[in-house]
């Protein structure tokens, strides 16, 4: 990604382009990685465009942005990240087709344009869900009372409550799912998903203001819960949804959607007790799931989530981003 641009000084595309929209995409090790995958994937002319916009920028910001991607002909579609919700909300009538899950989940993670038709897709619910199912083992809740608890409501918290919850996963869902949010209306909007699925997994949303709201939420989970950090802390802004004094549940799983940035929320899980047993586990197989659906999406190729094929790629990715220097210690997009 030799090109970043700032929303309002966009320019044609003057080859095929696949956009990355976030706040700060010139950090993202997908830099390295895409001409590594695009070489692998035959797609070598290709290029990968950062857009950085600012947190819960305007709407006409967003409106512009899609707007520029649907009528540019050399622009074939996007990866938005932080900015799902956000861009939905602004920009859902520019779209032709909005596909059932982000019509459901009210979110954007990919824009594609086959045949020049632009299209809206969630795809965190299925990349999430590959990257879950790497680290919790099948069965996992079935065999304890655990809960899981996200610590934010946007696009990606709405998609692993649902990915967790589905009635299709019989008795291997969670006790409870806990969501908090510094935002009321982010929360109401997750509470509506919610109520359309009809799950009947116990939602617990808790309105946290300040790390030591979250702090009392954990010291009252129980054994084995699922902790995640969904809030862009870390990697968009710097710190943690924690304070320091924060105690985690014996043999917790603590996951932490970011793989760059200060990373603080996985400092303290390292740093919690060796008694209390935590794992811990970065966003670096995410990155790639995340990564990898919405590639398959726009260019429309087989990619699949796991095997020979898939291997290959998470091998490339981890020599490109070797090489960027990222430290291969801390594994979002």
């Amino acid at each position: 990604m030799d090109i970043t641009y700032k929303h309002d000084t966009l320019q044609p595309a003057v080859r095929p382009t696949l956009y990355f929209i976030g706040v700060t995409t010139g950090s993202s090790s997908i830099r390295r990685v895409f001409p590594l995958w695009a070489q692998e994937l035959g797609l070598s002319g290709v290029q990968l465009v950062g857009i950085d916009m600012p947190l819960h920028a305007s709407p006409d910001a967003y409106r512009n942005v899609v707007a520029f991607i649907k009528d540019d002909p050399l622009s074939l579609g996007a990866l938005v990240t932080t900015h799902k919700i956000d861009l939905y909300n602004a920009a859902v009538d520019l779209f032709d087709v909005v596909d059932p899950l982000a019509a459901l989940m009210s979110e954007v993670s990919c824009i594609s344009k086959p045949g020049g038709i632009l299209t809206a897709h969630a795809k965190d619910p299925i990349s999430s869900g590959f990257a879950l199912e790497d680290f919790i083992p099948r069965g996992y809740w079935r065999d304890r009372e655990a809960d899981v608890f996200v610590m934010g409501a946007g696009g990606s918290a709405v998609a692993i409550s649902w990915y967790l919850t589905r009635p299709e996963r019989g008795t291997d869902r969670p006790r409870r799912v806990v969501i908090s949010n510094r935002s009321q209306q982010r929360l109401a909007s997750l509470r509506r998903v919610h109520d359309e699925l009809k799950s009947d997994v116990p939602l617990e949303l808790v309105h946290t203001p300040n790390p030591q709201d979250n702090d009392a939420v954990l010291q009252n989970l129980p054994e084995g819960s699922v902790i995640i950090n969904a809030t862009g802390l870390g990697k968009d802004m710097p710190g943690s949804p924690l304070t320091d004094r924060a105690r985690f549940p014996e043999n917790a799983i603590v996951w932490d959607l970011n793989y760059r940035g200060d990373l603080v929320f996985l400092d303290q899980a390292r740093s919690a007790d060796a008694q209390l047993n935590v794992t811990v586990v970065d966003g670096w197989v995410y990155f790639i799931h995340g990564w990898t659906q919405v590639i398959a999406e726009v260019f429309g190729i087989e990619i699949p989530a796991s095997g020979p094929s898939f291997d290959r790629l998470s091998e490339l990715a981890l020599s490109g981003k070797s090489e960027s220097g990222t430290s291969m210690a801390t594994a979002g997009l």
